[in-house]
């Protein structure tokens, strides 16, 4: 099949398609006049490539999940490389959320202070709320 047909397939652009080719992560032989012959393993590597995108991994991050596809497993995960990236996300997201948590903590006690500091809240309105 062409591009544009493995794109609609695929439900991307052929300008993405160009780019996971020039990034090393799609190949395609190529017909006597020049164009490339996708098969529907092509399908499978490009959905895979954007599922996981989808979930966070950069472009980069596919690269091993493509590779273990290409050497015959089933699924892109089925191969130690593949296992890593996950890890190796998984933990830079753990880092995330104790920062968030973190902040949120900070947050949380200054507003606590602040409150406990005002022996009657007030609430300020503004005029323009008024005109509205």
């Amino acid at each position: 099949m062409r591009i544009g047909e493995l794109a609609k397939k695929a439900g991307t652009t052929t300008r993405a398609l160009r780019f996971y080719e020039a990034q090393g992560l799609l190949d395609a032989p190529r017909t006597a006049n020049g164009y490339r012959d996708y098969g529907e393993e092509h399908i499978r590597l490009v959905s895979e490539i954007r599922t996981l995108q989808a979930a966070g991994l950069s472009l980069d991050d596919t690269r091993p999940f493509v590779d273990c596809l290409r050497s015959g497993h089933s699924a892109g995960d089925s191969c130690a490389d593949s296992i890593e990236v996950y890890e190796r996300k998984l933990a830079e997201v753990d880092a995330c959320l104790d920062r968030l948590n973190s902040v949120r903590a900070d947050l949380l006690a200054k507003l606590t202070a602040a409150v406990a500091r005002q022996p009657d809240p007030c609430r300020v309105t503004d005029d323009w709320e008024s005109r509205t």
